[in-house]
């Protein structure tokens, strides 16, 4: 049969999409990227944040009307919300044919070919079609309430698991461990994830082989805490250990890490970055907060004065370091004087790249106890703030790098302009960050993967533009 899948949320979420992909075609199911055209839709979903879910619901339906208008015969709904609200959403949209969770990625296979079509047409009572807007919207006030825990998933995949990358063929996600084993008051993860479980350093190192010989040149490693890594297996410095195997591979130029945590970076982790060739001096760091009493509340380790010292640390043993981070505005209990230190914190630690999120109350998350008093309007207000002044530090230190030389990758062309390419320097992971802007230049020259050397000539706010160095 012909298989569809569109996939939601963060990067990990595509990995298991994208081993979903490779099991199907191993199967011997042929894959589409039209849903017009597929005869199974999958739709693997997210639930971090009511807009995760809305647009998770929303996607359910847009694909469940193709079992109307297309020759699409089974619909199937994976990953978190499908952990999270396996019945309730069953419930509510009776196209859905079948519902795997987290843990059960490997069950795809027989959800594709097992499943009894079902064509629905809901009405109203005068005998009108519902409203897709109306269906979504009602499907969504269904999942607000409080719920039972989910059984908490064990599965993770490994090096001999098919899997059929959705990146461009220059860089890859590599997942290293699965679940979480911190309590976060605002997070859903460990719920719907599980327990920290990390990958053999064997199976990582062998799947990397994998992908470099695949034409893979940019690896990103990625899990919810991935200076975690090994901690759980009683293993004692296995982060810097696999890094220090990794980087002996063949054909990666960059390996970058994504999603550290700021309890578990330890000084070896940060040694081996910096003696490594291919690591990159780029730490993903989401802190979430600054101040004491919302640090608490939110139950993360650590105070703002310790997050100075670990920032400074960082800075003192990888100089050129780029640091990004996240942070959460509106938590319940933030008050304006709590704000105005998390303001103060992020102006003296002049992060090279910021996002911030309003808060969002989460059922099934201990700050769902919490009274959500901080104001609509006030967190959006908060979170414009934070972000219009890092707008302004970030656009003032990109003009003042006009002239720098550096390796850029090349990521493919511009949709601005068709004399344009699209590039990244090793300070900018890929979907997440601003990117550099090639001009003065012959983009047939040029193909996606290529390191090059270039000039920067200018800047746009975040943005950077530049010229290739013959």
């Amino acid at each position: 049969m012909k298989v569809g899948l569109i996939s939601l949320g963060c990067p990990k979420n595509l990995v298991d999409s994208e081993v979903m992909l490779g099991l199907a075609q191993q199967a011997g199911h042929e894959l589409t990227r039209d849903a017009a055209e597929a005869d199974v839709l999958v739709v693997n979903t997210c639930a971090f944040i009511d807009k995760a879910k809305q647009e998770s619901i929303d996607t359910i339906l847009e694909m469940a009307e193709h079992k109307k208008t297309g020759k699409c015969r089974t619909l199937v709904v994976t990953g978190c919300m499908a952990e999270r609200y396996r019945d309730e959403l069953r419930a509510q949209i009776p196209e859905i044919d079948a519902v795997l969770g987290t843990g059960e990625v490997p069950e795809i296979v027989g959800a594709i070919g097992g499943q009894a079509p079902s064509t629905i047409q809901l009405l109203r009572a005068n005998g009108e079609p519902i409203r897709l807007r109306d269906r979504a919207d009602a499907t969504a006030a269904s999942l607000e309430s409080p719920l039972a825990a989910p059984i908490r998933p064990t599965y993770i995949y490994d090096a001999d698991t098919p899997r059929l990358l959705a990146t461009p063929r220059h860089y890859a996600y590599l997942k290293i461990a699965e679940g979480c084993d911190y309590k976060c008051a605002f997070c859903i993860i460990p719920t719907l994830r599980g327990a920290y479980r990390s990958r053999t350093a064997d199976s990582i190192v062998a799947e990397a082989e994998r992908l470099a010989e695949g034409g893979v040149k940019e690896l990103l490693l990625i899990s919810q805490d991935t200076t975690f890594y090994g901690i759980d297996r009683g293993e004692r410095g296995a982060l810097a250990k696999l890094l220090r195997r990794l980087d002996q591979i063949t054909g990666l130029e960059w390996i970058r890490l994504l999603y550290l945590y700021p309890t578990t970076i330890t000084d070896d982790v940060l040694d081996a970055i910096g003696e490594s060739r291919a690591v990159c001096r780029y730490i993903d760091l989401p802190l979430q907060h600054a101040a004491d009493p919302v640090l608490q509340r939110m139950k993360r380790p650590g105070t703002r004065a310790s997050y100075e010292r670990l920032l400074t640390r960082i800075r003192t043993r990888l100089p050129e370091a780029t640091l990004r981070t996240t942070f959460i505005v509106g938590f319940p209990g933030e008050t304006a004087a709590d704000f105005a230190e998390l303001a103060s914190f992020a102006d003296a630690m002049a992060f090279d790249h910021m996002g911030v999120f309003t808060y969002s109350h989460e059922e099934q998350t201990s700050a769902y106890g919490l009274k959500d008093d901080v104001p609509t309007v006030t967190k959006r207000s908060r979170q414009r703030k934070l972000m219009d002044a890092q707008r302004a530090r970030v656009t003032a230190r990109q003009a003042a790098r006009v002239g720098e030389r550096l390796r850029l990758v090349v990521d493919g062309p511009s949709a601005e302009h068709e004399l344009v390419l699209r590039a990244r320097t090793a300070g900018q992971a890929p979907d997440i960050d601003p990117v550099v802007y090639l001009t003065d230049c012959d983009p047939s020259s040029y193909s996606a993967g290529d390191f090059i050397d270039a000039e920067i000539t200018g800047s746009q706010e975040y943005d950077l533009m530049a010229r290739p160095l013959l």
